[in-house]
């Protein structure tokens, strides 16, 4: 029972979709930040599969950037 309340309290990563609309830029740069190792992300699927992007690999990405947390209006 414990297990399902830890899970429930971790944010949902984001989709590379979310991530540029919240930074206000294209998916094409998110996909380069991931490439080059600049944001941390993984993939979930068999194949290519999809990427995801933890909440906190978002913030410390914003972070490096000087983008406070509080402007990307996501909750961690």
């Amino acid at each position: 029972m414990q297990e399902q309340a830890t899970a429930q309290q971790r944010p949902k990563p984001f989709r590379v979709k979310d991530v540029a609309a919240i930074l206000d830029v294209d998916t094409s740069t998110v996909y380069a930040a991931v490439r080059n190792g600049e944001l941390g992300a993984y993939r979930v699927g068999v194949g290519r599969g999809t990427i995801r992007i933890p909440v906190d690999s978002l913030v410390a990405y914003a972070a490096d950037r000087g983008i406070p947390a509080a402007a990307l209006g996501v909750a961690q």
